[in-house]
Formats: C-alpha cells, structure tokens, sequence
C-alpha cells in the first residue's frame, strides 16, 4: 500500500497508530467525506504501520469514521486494542479465528459481526451499538467482559446473537439490549455475572433467548424491566449464585414462556415481585439451594399447566402470588421445604400428588387445608391426605391430623364398589373410620338408653319361672348390646314381639360398632 494513495484521515490514523493515539477524522480541515477503507485498517492491524519506538503501545483508535469494503482479519494475530467509535461499516466485519487484544465498539453502526472462534485478551464491547445484521461468538474466548449494553441488534426470523460454546472470563452485561430474533447461546460459560436488566428479546413464536447448558458463576439477572417474546431456555443451567426475574415481562401466549427443566441454582430462583408471564412456567427436576419464590406473581396459562414444578427441590417455596394462577400448577412428587402459601392465592387446579413439604409457614385449619387439597383433579391420592395429616402431628395437632385423614378415607370410599361403599358408610357414620372414637360411645349410650326404656317397660318372660336371677332392664340391655359382656340377663329371659326385633337390632347395632370399633383401633395402630 502506497502511503500517497492515503486520504487525509487514512494518514492521519496511519502516523498516530503506532504511538495509540485517538483519531477523530470528524474534526478535521478537509471537506473530504470522512471515510476509512478497510484494507488500510487491516493493513495497520497487521503490522503494516510504522515501527514503534520504545515505550510506544500501537493501538486503533478511531472515531467518526465511515469504513467502506471488508475489514477482514480473520485468523491472525493482533497485539494491540482496537478502539473504534461512532463510526460505521460499509460490510460486515470479519474477526472469525483472529487473536485480538481488546475490541471495543461504542455507538457504532454495522451490518453484522462475525467473531466466531476468535480469542479476545481483554474486553469485547459492543455498546450503544446498531447491528441490522447477525452477531456471531460461536466458540469465541473473551478472557474480560462481553458488553453489549444499549446495543440493537435487529435480525428478525433467525439467529440474531449466537454465541454457543461462548467463553468470557468477566460478566456478560446485556443491560437495555434490544435483539429483534433469536439470542442462541447454549453451552456458554460466564465466569461472572449474566446481567440482562431492562434488555429487550423478540422472537415471536420462537426462542427468544436459548440459555440452554451455560454456565454461570455469578447471578443471572434478568430484572428489573426485562421483556421477552417468545421462549426463554434456562434448561441444564448452572448458575453459582440466583436467577432473578423480579418486574419482567414474558410473553408466549398458549405455549410455555420459560423452560428451565434440570437447573441447578445454589441460591434463590425469584420468579416474583411483579413477574408477569403469559405462558407457562415449567421447572421440573431443578434444584434451589435456598428460595423458590412466585410471591407477587401473575401467571396467565389458560386450559393449560401455567406452573409445572415435577420433582422440583428448594428449601423454601413461595406460592403466595398476587392473584391466583390461571391454568394448572403441577407440583407431583416435588419437594418444596418450607411452603409458604395463601388461601386467596390458591389456584383453582393444584396437583399435589407425591408432593414433600418439611413444614407449612401458613397456619389454617383442617377444613381450610382440605380445600386446597381438593383442588387437584387427578383423582384419588393417599398422599397429599397423609402428608398434610403429619404436617398437622409435627404441630401437636393431632385432632385436625384426624379431621384430614377421615375426609381420606371419605374421598376414597367415593371409588369403591357399591357394597363396601355401604359398609364405608356405616363406618363413617358410627365412629368416622375410627376417627371419631366418642362417636362410638354416643351411639352405645344411645342404644342403651332406648333398651333400658323398652325393657324397663316391657319386660321379657322368664324362661324357667322362679329359678331365673331378678330381672334388670339395664344389665339386660347390656348383655344384648355387647358381645364381649354376661350379666346372665340374655340367657334368662326370652323378649316376645316387639321386644324379639328390638334385641335383635341392638345385637345387631352391638356386632357392628364393635367391629369398625375394632378396625379404628386397628388403622391408629398402623398408623403408630
């Protein structure tokens, strides 16, 4: 390249290169257009400027700038920071494979930019930018931050950003970004935080952000103020610290709105304070190391499952959400810790089957938590009866543990065969499956009472006259009431007509309370 063929800009940023200095070719003299060629900020790149002088640090430094044709430097090596703003490209430059110090970007305008694979020492900038093309950091290294806050990168109906595979060192700050398509980046790993607060992502239809397998040792934050259209994958995340969605917005009417199956969050996972979802939230299989929380949230998922929380774990959950989550919460065979929860929040269809919960933050009464439990619609599940009923006992609450285990057995009789749907019935009735032990001693009383009455006024025929005992309406009744009990009534006196039917039915009665009596007796041992 002939140095006489540069322009008064192109010289200027020639002769000032090797010793960094900045170059804004917007204030100088000449009328010229302000423009750069490509080639000759590839050539100074590649070590065609003049040798520095000791103690000199060459670096691009350019502002105001118009670079027209293809700035190509892929797969070399470039020791020195490329600095460049306010300017714009004619094409879309090419960084796949290169070796580059440190690339900063600031209020700059571009068709696309390729730095796939590429190893960048430091920092790689993108800020304040306007890309109407695709950004490429597949495989890219970035040993600093990745900065790309306030940048728009307009790429409808494919991949706007794709950054598998993607390395960075620092934080990956994505504060205000607006992306018109895709944002791909499954398998990152970033050594600091991923910050998305107020970032725009739309992808209708599509996946807004893939976040699929990255890696994260810091927080991942997406509030406040973060939109999204389209799906959000968090799916095999490892984040080292929380994720955060406090203030977003998701929005991906009649389809799930946030995947995050599988994920591992050593901290809390907040999906509250002002959360908006249109969609679904399917969480299933991930582990919170301390707080799940849905406190304040709106979730809309009509006819469909709004939360699927399968096999989910967290020390602490929070359902408490601002109003009750339209579409279905399915939390079968999660385990929640320390469930914190309103009854004015309750959704209308909860799944609780198989479901662990080490306490209930919420103090409410049997009847209150039976109709929470009833809500589901799989059903009948022995489970949740009995998880809530040891809930109640770890409390020393043992009267509510036997209101909810008798509405147990109540719901199960409801898909028995008919016959033992009867005798269930009886059960019920007389000592409410053996639930309700007084209620067997009121009947009892009961019976006697009316025995007693009857025979005291209709008393029987001796069998054998003057050899039978002095006859007693009481003890008789007994004798007739009790298997287990002999006064020597029964034996001695035959009851005719009436008094025949009415020992007969008090026999009867006696035989059936003492076998649910028995059977009562039976489940409370079991139960021990």
């Amino acid at each position: 390249m002939r140095l006489d063929e540069l322009s008064p800009g192109e010289r200027q940023l020639w002769n000032s290169f090797a010793q960094g200095g900045a170059v804004d070719v917007r204030s100088g003299a000449s009328s010229e257009e302000p423009t750069v060629r490509a080639e000759v900020v590839a050539a100074l790149l590649l070590g065609a400027g003049d040798e520095p002088a000791p103690g000199d640090r060459p670096a691009l430094r350019l502002t105001g700038a118009r670079i027209t044709g293809l700035l190509d430097v892929r797969f070399v090596e470039v020791l020195m920071p490329v600095v460049l703003a306010d300017c714009s490209f004619e094409a879309v430059p090419l960084l796949q494979g290169a070796r580059i110090h440190e690339v900063v970007l600031t209020g700059c305008t571009l068709p696309g930019l390729d730095v796939g694979m590429a190893q960048i020492d430091g920092r790689l900038v993108l800020s304040r930018c306007r890309l109407s093309g695709p950004l490429l950091l597949t495989r890219a290294r970035i040993h600093g931050d990745v900065d790309l806050t306030d940048t728009v990168i307009t790429a409808p109906e494919t991949e706007a950003i794709s950054a598998v595979h993607l390395r960075a060192g620092g934080d990956m700050l994505c504060r205000n970004l607006d992306v018109q398509g895709g944002f791909r980046l499954s398998g990152a790993s970033v050594s600091g935080e991923f910050d998305l607060e107020g970032a725009t992502l739309s992808n209708p239809g599509g996946h807004a952000l893939d976040a699929y397998h990255v890696q994260i040792t810091e927080d991942f934050t997406f509030h406040p103020g973060f939109t999204a259209e389209g799906r959000i994958i968090l799916s095999g995340a490892t984040v080292g610290a929380a994720i955060g969605f406090c203030g977003a917005r998701l929005c991906n009417s009649g389809d799930i709105a946030l995947e995050a199956v599988d994920v591992g969050v050593n901290r809390n996972f907040d999906l509250g304070e002002g959360l908006s979802v249109e969609g679904g939230i399917k969480l299933d299989g991930s582990r919170i190391g301390t707080r799940l929380s849905f406190r304040d949230a709106t979730v809309t998922n009509p006819g469909g499952t709004a939360v699927s929380l399968r096999l989910a774990q967290a020390r602490e959950t929070d359902l408490r959400t601002r109003q009750p989550i339209d579409g279905t919460v399915d939390a079968g065979s999660a385990h929640l810790g320390t469930l914190y929860d309103a009854a004015d929040s309750w959704p209308a269809d909860l799944r609780l089957a198989e479901t662990v919960y080490d306490s209930l933050a919420t103090p409410l009464t049997a009847p209150e938590r039976l109709d929470w439990l009833r809500r589901g619609t799989d059903g009948y599940v022995p489970q949740p009866y009995e998880q809530l009923a040891a809930s109640y006992r770890r409390l020393g609450h043992e009267d509510e543990a036997r209101t909810v285990l008798l509405a147990k057995q109540r719901h199960r009789r409801a898909a028995l065969p008919l016959h033992r749907r009867l005798w269930g019935h009886i059960q019920d009735v007389t000592v409410g499956y053996g639930y309700r032990p007084l209620r067997a001693a009121l009947w009892l009383l009961a019976l006697l009472a009316i025995g007693t009455l009857f025979f005291t006024q209709h008393p029987p025929a001796p069998l054998e006259a003057g050899k039978t005992p002095q006859f007693n309406a009481l003890f008789y009744t007994v004798d007739v009431l009790l298997p287990i009990a002999s006064f020597g009534q029964e034996a001695a006196f035959a009851p005719r007509g009436t008094g025949q039917w009415l020992a007969y039915a008090l026999t009867a009665a006696g035989w059936i309370l003492a076998t649910t009596v028995a059977a009562g007796i039976s489940r409370a041992i079991s139960r021990q």
